[in-house]
């Protein structure tokens, strides 16, 4: 089967196209024919080796030295089952292969329990973009923050794959969201439910929020601070080792809370967003659509990290 394969830490032109076996399904496992993946912010990181500060020697400890020792990227898919255990072939799927990737080559193998059956109306590509920002949004807003009814929301970077699912969260749970985004993603921002929208490029962040989430990782503490009411909480979505430290020895400051850290992909919270999904609360905001053989573009894409939505491959045709 084909695959895309990260050969060295470096720019999208380190991924090269090759040919290997099909995966070797284990007891617990089901095998996907993959027709989507997103390429995620996390896929471009790996590949890049270009991390928060701090985290460099981390991610070689963890992925690989000279290069990730799993060479196939791909955190999440939607495709149809081929086989294994829990579904019946033909069966349509999405679900999350998880750090070990795999996920950017025609043919996956997953544990059953981290894969769900695809809503009828959804499309393979609206699949593959279903997960993860969704889930990011959902555990930083409900489990970290406890965002309450009623709660005031300033979201930094809020239309890319985390940013427009913490909007639709957000506002599902009662909370008034500001967005902070380019103006050419204004109306995107509004169409997801920000009732009020910050030009990062124009205007200076100002007011008073109980809950602010830092997707990009340019809002920290210092500069928050003054923007948060008491008892609020500084959510670091992208944070550097110091300010990870920092929140996990020191998240009370000054009466307001910073929380860092990694949100969650089990079953539970898979289906808590699926969900959300059939009560109208979260929908995945489908970016730009690639071919498999451009996955370098859609790298170099999702690299600037200022693109809409979530980049999607269409593995299978």
């Amino acid at each position: 089967m084909k695959v895309a394969k990260v050969t060295a830490y470096g720019g999208p032109q380190t991924i090269v196209f090759d040919e290997v076996p099909e995966p070797v399904v284990q007891g617990g496992q089901v095998l996907v024919q993959v027709m989507a993946a997103p390429v995620t912010a996390g896929d471009v990181r790996i590949r890049s080796g270009k991390v928060p500060r701090g985290f460099g020697t981390v991610l070689r400890l963890v992925f690989g030295w000279n290069a990730p020792r799993n060479p196939v990227q791909g955190w999440s898919f939607a495709g149809v089952v081929l086989g294994g255990e829990g579904f019946a072939p033909g069966t349509r799927v999405f679900g999350i292969s998880g750090i070990n990737g795999g996920a950017h080559g025609q043919q996956v193998a997953v544990a059953t329990q981290k894969v769900l059956a695809l809503p009828e109306e959804m499309s393979f590509e609206q699949g593959a973009a279903f997960w993860f920002g969704g889930l990011t949004a959902a555990e930083f807003l409900i489990n970290k923050a406890a965002l309450q009814l009623g709660e005031t929301v300033l979201i930094n970077g809020a239309t890319g794959a985390v940013g427009s699912a913490a909007i639709q969260i957000a506002r599902s749970m009662g909370a008034k969201v500001t967005a902070v985004c380019s103006a050419p993603n204004a109306e995107l921002a509004r169409s997801l439910g920000a009732e009020a929208v910050i030009d990062y490029r124009t205007t200076q962040i100002s007011g008073r929020y109980d809950v602010i989430l830092d997707v990009i990782g340019t809002l920290p503490w210092k500069q928050a601070q003054p923007c948060l009411a008491p008892g609020g909480r500084l959510c670091l979505i992208t944070a550097d080792l110091v300010q990870t430290l920092g929140a996990t020895f020191w998240p009370m400051r000054a009466g307001r809370r910073v929380i860092a850290g990694t949100s969650g992909e089990g079953r539970a919270k898979m289906e808590r967003l699926l969900a959300l999904y059939h009560s109208g609360a979260y929908q995945p905001v489908l970016g730009q659509i690639f071919a498999f053989d451009d996955i370098r573009s859609a790298h170099a894409r999702a690299e600037s990290f200022s693109k809409p939505g979530t980049l999607v491959l269409r593995v299978t045709p």
